[in-house]
């Protein structure tokens, strides 16, 4: 009798990535991850209770992927911190687009969004280390900055632009410009 096949938890969220990768979020199903590592559908339901419960494995590996992205930006010493961040987000977008959309283009409606996060405080510890400003107009300088970087990375995710990476990092040093002037001639 020949050996069983051991199909591990780290197996199906590598599977189940690679399927949102190539399809998307709504091709991942029990059936496209078990055709994909060649098994049936009985390992991933012993490893993973319910597909909701696949899915959150598969949204925090791509989470983890993100925060990569941010790493490699960060060591690259290309640009400063801040803008680094948002140039990760963006190639992240444009390189990973099917996982961008999962995390970032998805109806979140019902869920519980945490209101800050450990990443925006840092970004709104460095715009405050940039520009002095402080309190609430240093998260309302990052929440604008990155609804400008999101729209440029949705454009890209969605294939409704193609940016290269020399003036996506001009246009982001256009919008940082302009915000911190605006910010600092209503500072006394």
């Amino acid at each position: 009798m020949p050996p069983k096949i051991k199909v591990t938890k780290e197996d199906i969220i590598t599977a189940a990535i690679g399927i949102v990768r190539k399809s998307g979020a709504q091709a991942l199903n029990a059936r496209t991850v078990a055709c994909e590592l060649g098994c049936s559908t009985q390992p991933i339901f012993s490893n993973f209770a319910t597909m909701e419960s696949l899915r959150l494995a598969v949204a925090e590996k791509a989470e983890l992927l993100y925060c990569e992205y941010i790493k490699e930006e960060a060591e690259r010493g290309g640009f400063p911190p801040y803008k680094a961040s948002g140039m990760a987000y963006i190639r992240f977008a444009k390189e990973e687009r099917e996982l961008f959309k999962l995390l970032y283009m998805r109806d979140r409606s019902g869920e519980a969004i945490p209101d800050s996060s450990e990443l925006t405080d840092a970004m709104e510890s460095i715009v405050h280390e940039n520009t002095g400003l402080c309190g609430e107009d240093t998260k309302l300088f990052h929440l604008e900055m990155w609804a400008y970087v999101h729209g440029i990375a949705a454009m890209l995710a969605t294939g409704f632009l193609d940016l290269d990476r020399e003036l996506i990092s001009r246009m982001l040093t256009d919008s940082y410009n302009g915000l911190r002037k605006q910010f600092e001639g209503e500072v006394k």
